[in-house]
């Protein structure tokens, strides 16, 4: 069976599932330079031609060509999704992806943002505009409810309720995550200040807006979270979306939420994904009671009680 027609079946196939068009692009992108490799490269035009050695040449191709460990592991699932698709449609007997060496990636311990600098990167953006009000709605909205960046960006208004927020996660999942008092203040102001802002306008159904009316952009979204940590004086850890995440993923834990609860909220399929996840974090305690818990109600709460011991 050709390689050529299987790949582009593959990738129907994938498309049919509702991967999101990022998702599609890696994909696209890793396996085109697999079939370059292997039939550029090694003369190789038939499925079933291809061998385990294959594979690991491959692998020591991108090592040489200096890619990091957690990149060549990351490029790797991919490639290994193509072929644990080829034994479930029986195009392959012996699935020989599974039995590929990958280099060990080196443990690091995420040091996370404290309640303190969360609450920083909050305050330092105002109700003075619509873009203060945004950038303010968007730092607590991701430290509040661990959603990814991308959710964050394809969020709409319609799906924005009293107290929940309906979310479309990888592979078009739907979810809900939780809208605490503390966090629902803070919207409701950057709601109406939008609504002032984009009076008579055209604009996307995103609930978060560019200055054209437009759902943000990666980078746009990107280099808000970058002015947060500037203007809060956040120094020696890193400032993106998925540092919100972690942040979430603690507090949650610190404050009552089981492991099991937590994997659900963050949108994991699996509960080893999440056990995977939490190994990078500093802060990491198991505790078992599930009671669902707010971060930023808890920050508002320590700060109450800070206020009444002073």
């Amino acid at each position: 069976m050709l390689l050529e027609d299987v790949l582009k079946e593959y990738l129907y196939y994938c498309q049919a599932k509702g991967f999101t068009p990022k998702t599609m692009k890696n994909k696209n992108q890793e396996l085109k330079q697999l079939r370059y490799f292997l039939i550029e490269k090694r003369g190789i035009t038939e499925l079933e031609s291809i061998s385990a050695f294959d594979l690991n040449a491959y692998v020591r191709l991108k090592q040489k060509d200096g890619l990091q460990p957690q990149s060549i592991v990351s490029m790797f699932k991919m490639i290994k999704a193509f072929f644990n698709w080829c034994e479930r449609e029986g195009y392959i007997k012996d699935n020989f992806a599974q039995k590929i060496i990958l280099p060990k990636i080196p443990k690091k311990i995420l040091k996370g943002f404290t309640t303190k600098e969360i609450q920083l990167m909050i305050d330092v953006f105002t109700y003075g505009d619509y873009f203060e009000a945004r950038n303010k709605a968007i730092i607590a909205i991701l430290a509040d409810t661990g959603i990814r960046a991308m959710e964050l960006r394809g969020l709409l208004s319609i799906n924005v309720k009293e107290t929940s927020i309906l979310v479309y996660g990888k592979g078009n999942k739907e979810r809900y995550v939780f809208i605490s008092p503390a966090l629902k203040r803070i919207l409701i102001k950057y709601e109406r200040i939008k609504k002032h802002y984009f009076k008579d306008k055209d604009t996307s159904d995103h609930y978060f807006l560019s200055y054209r009316g437009t759902d943000i952009s990666h980078v746009g979204l990107d280099n808000i979270i970058k002015m947060a940590g500037k203007r809060a004086g956040i120094e020696g850890k890193r400032v993106s979306p998925h540092s919100f995440r972690h942040f979430f993923s603690v507090q949650c834990l610190l404050n009552g939420i089981d492991i099991y609860t937590l994997s659900k909220l963050l949108g994991h399929s699996e509960i080893q994904t999440t056990q995977r996840y939490l190994q990078s974090l500093e802060d990491f305690e198991l505790i078992n009671n599930a009671m669902p818990s707010s971060p930023l109600m808890n920050i508002n709460k320590n700060n109450r009680l800070s206020t009444i011991n002073s």
